[in-house]
């Protein structure tokens, strides 16, 4: 994978949050390909619970500044990127203090999920592409992990189709298990169709639960990993009946010549 672009979107990445299945492998697959020789560079939401001085996240002026129209409102851009100890690897923070200031991932003290994670998902997905716009730097992949970054291939084939930058870059998704409970915002398919995004292609935002936000991010990627032993049996359906190039789970310790030959022969 020497020299090869990699571009890592995920909802949560060791060490900046717990580990869980999606925020391990946001770290062990960009570490693979960066001990490979691929070039990366790993984006994140900025959420209030991650310690901005432990980690020493700091503001790339020249990056922030943008604002981004969320549902028709304007939300400032603000880009913050720290450095992963010991392995050189880059991560940039979407922020914004509206969405993300709060002290918790995805939910509340008492485990009631956000009203606005669906405004979140939509602006973290702005915010990376328009981040990659302004660094000028073209992925030949964009691998997608967890449900807080599965718009960005909605966006990616609709709304910035015509961006001569991505013409050649594929998109894979991750899908895991692990999911939130209930539906986002009943209101989110409208806040997508604000984007011109044809209703068609995004129809199972209807009812915006973690089955139909991954359908539907399934559905615009170039190719699927599955990312977790115990799928759901609806969503393992879809995926062998989607018609992506697919890559049935590997466990932890074999992922990587897996994960590489499925790159190169399945992706690229």
């Amino acid at each position: 994978m020497e020299d090869k672009r990699i571009l890592y979107v995920s909802s949560e990445v060791v060490p900046y949050l717990a580990e869980n299945e999606v925020s391990l492998m946001s770290y062990e697959v960009p570490k693979m390909i960066n001990d490979q020789g691929g070039q990366i560079r790993i984006f994140m939401p900025r959420y209030g619970n991650i310690n901005e001085r432990r980690h020493q996240l700091h503001e790339v002026i020249r990056l922030s500044g943008m604002n981004l129209v969320v549902n028709d409102m304007d939300m400032p851009l603000i880009i913050k990127v720290a450095s992963i100890p010991k392995e050189r690897i880059q991560v940039y923070f979407i922020d914004n203090d509206e969405y993300f200031k709060r002290k918790a991932t995805f939910s509340d003290e008492d485990g009631v999920l956000y009203p606005d994670n669906d405004e979140r998902a939509i602006f973290f997905a702005k915010g990376v592409v328009e981040t990659v716009k302004k660094l000028n730097w073209v992925p030949d992949i964009i691998h997608v992990h967890g449900w807080m970054a599965a718009l960005l291939p909605v966006y990616m084939k609709h709304y910035y189709k015509n961006e001569a930058l991505f013409a050649d870059t594929k998109i894979v998704t991750s899908v895991y298990n692990q999911s939130f409970e209930g539906t986002l915002d009943m209101g989110m398919l409208k806040k997508v169709l604000f984007d011109e995004i044809p209703e068609e292609a995004v129809k199972d935002l209807e009812t915006p639960d973690y089955q139909n936000i991954l359908k539907t991010a399934i559905a615009h990627s170039d190719a699927v990993i599955i990312s977790s032993e115990n799928l759901s049996p609806e969503l393992t359906k879809f995926v062998e009946e989607s018609g992506k190039p697919f890559l049935p789970y590997v466990s932890k310790d074999k992922f990587s010549e897996a994960y590489t030959n499925f790159y190169k022969n399945q992706v690229l």
